[in-house]
């Protein structure tokens, strides 16, 4: 028999579009003589949408969605993902439907606890394995979640099942792919069962879900994965209850994989939104530039404007490779000059500075510089109805080292992320698809230009020192004395880690932001403002 995997992008909340993405992956089945669709986890409703779960009329819609679509399922059989209520509790359930009707359901045992994710806020857990016949094969079903529970795997061993079929909606993080592979392939070791894994596939506003959807037979070995970061349908042999081997799609490389990612949780945070297209502010600087290839890679040209407003500050060289950058991609390029605004707020704040007290490092004109353009850029949104693109990264969000209701204004942040190390390596990534940042972008200093002379190393570490440290206590969770005993010097760590806790405030206050690793700065890291606790 043949099985199809719907790797399907689905959109959180969409009970209409939804069900007709799986339709349709039902009717390319059929005409593929495919017995068995298997959809993505919580495909009906999306993944995840979050609060709506607490909504009766959400759920009570998205029941009627699925019996609605139940009737239109014939000459197939369809594994499908959604929320179910039953005996006053809500389930992240899986259900079988064929023939027009529901075969059977099942709850999903082991919810999701960790800091990304606390299913336990939505769902009750399922208690019981499930299976299934389908064209004389005994089939488990579990999500991955329950996959990775050897009791689970071993109940669903001893009820007969020959072949597993696990649904997932995993979201990318870099090198999760090899995760997921390690993780079934031990499932199998365990249970000497051939493994179908489908996933999700597209963005839902913080999250990039990346597809990849596999299978391995019996002994592990990978007998099918489909293209990462697509929508596809990909079928599979099963003969004897064993998985024929079929076309396995290589993965792109680390740094291909990442571009792919941010260009497609852009392309769909700004398509699933219906915004018409983004306003970028452009420095002459990396960060910027990164920002606008990736912008024009998702959304193309004719959806990107950009603005260069420079201070008397900017180097001219900046102004220039503004102009070179913006005429390489052929988006929408203007200059507002801000040198007699600056002018302007420093004389009518000068009087009333002259009485205030002064504390601390003097940063006052910088960031007005940086307010000055913020308020700007979202003027220019108002009027052409675009969304902002801050283009801060990881580095400098983790260190505070940009300005509140400056540079930090707009609506979604692609570069969140993204540590600054690793900025570079994307921009040589692109350019060697087609070289458009100008060489000299790269080979600068990196600046705010907010002063004379000014490079980002007059307040931080160097880059490859800040971002190791940041990686070892954000992303790695390690103590200053783990991070100290890896040769970093003690009074540069605990100076990152001062930096990055003095400035939470800042953080709750930023544009969302894709994220990449396995903890970012948003929803995976939760730490007070206010706090007594000194390291």
């Amino acid at each position: 028999m043949k099985i199809a995997l719907a790797q399907i992008n689905c959109t959180a909340g969409d009970l209409n579009g939804n069900p007709l993405k799986i339709l349709h992956a039902c009717q390319q089945a059929r005409e593929a003589r495919a017995k068995l669709v298997i959809t993505p986890e919580m495909a009906l409703c999306g993944s995840l949408p979050e609060d709506w779960l607490l909504r009766a009329e959400f759920v009570q819609a998205c029941h009627q969605a699925l019996m609605d679509l139940a009737t239109q399922i014939h000459d197939v059989t369809l594994v499908i993902g959604h929320p179910h209520r039953t005996n006053g509790n809500l389930l992240n359930a899986v259900s079988v439907i064929r023939d027009g009707r529901l075969l059977i359901t099942y709850g999903k045992n082991h919810l999701l606890t960790d800091p990304l994710l606390d299913e336990r806020r939505y769902f009750t857990p399922g208690n019981q394995p499930c299976t299934f016949e389908c064209d004389g094969t005994l089939f488990g079903l579990t999500t991955f979640s329950d996959y990775q529970h050897p009791a689970h795997l071993q109940a669903l061993r001893s009820a007969g099942a020959q072949v597993l079929l696990t649904v997932g909606a995993s979201p990318y993080a870099i090198d999760g792919q090899a995760d997921r592979l390690r993780i079934v392939r031990a499932g199998i070791t365990q249970t000497g069962l051939p493994t179908v894994y489908t996933n999700l596939v597209g963005g839902q506003d913080e999250l990039v879900f990346d597809g990849a959807s596999f299978a391995m037979d019996h002994s592990g070995k990978l007998v099918c994965q489909l293209a990462a970061f697509q929508e596809t349908l990909g079928l599979i042999e099963l003969h004897n209850n064993q998985l024929i081997p079929g076309q396995c799609s290589p993965l792109p490389d680390r740094i291909e994989s990442v571009y792919s990612a941010l260009r497609l949780g852009l392309r769909d945070f700004i398509d699933k939104n219906r915004i018409s297209g983004v306003l970028i502010g452009l420095s002459g600087g990396v960060d910027s530039a990164l920002v606008l290839a990736i912008a024009v890679d998702a959304l193309g040209a004719d959806r990107v404007s950009n603005v260069m407003m420079p201070s008397p500050y900017t180097a001219d060289i900046s102004l220039e490779d503004a102009q070179i950058m913006a005429g390489n991609l052929g988006v929408h390029y203007t200059e507002i000059h801000i040198t007699e605004l600056f002018e302007q707020f420093k004389q009518t704040l000068h009087p009333a500075l002259q009485t205030w007290p002064t504390t601390g490092p003097q940063t006052t004109m910088e960031n007005l510089q940086a307010r000055i353009r913020g308020t700007l850029l979202m003027a220019l949104a108002n009027q052409s109805g675009r969304l902002v693109l801050t283009t801060s990264n990881k580095s400098e969000t983790a260190v505070g080292y940009s300005t509140l209701y400056g540079d930090m204004a707009g609506g979604f942040s692609i570069l969140k992320d993204v540590s600054k190390t690793l900025v570079y390596q994307l921009c040589h990534y692109r350019n060697r698809i087609s070289p458009i940042i100008p060489e000299r972008i790269l080979q600068r200093p990196p600046s705010a230009e907010l002063r004379p002379d000014q490079t980002d190393q007059d307040n931080l570490p160097p880059y490859a020192v800040l971002d190791a440290i940041i990686a070892a206590y954000v992303e790695n969770n390690l103590s200053p004395a783990e991070i100290i005993a890896m040769n970093y010097p003690e009074e540069t760590v605990r100076q990152v880690l001062h930096m990055i806790h003095s400035c939470e405030y800042k953080r709750r206050q930023a544009a969302p932001g894709i994220r990449i690793t396995r903890r970012d700065f948003g929803p995976s890291w939760r730490f007070p403002i206010t706090s007594g606790f000194r390291q």
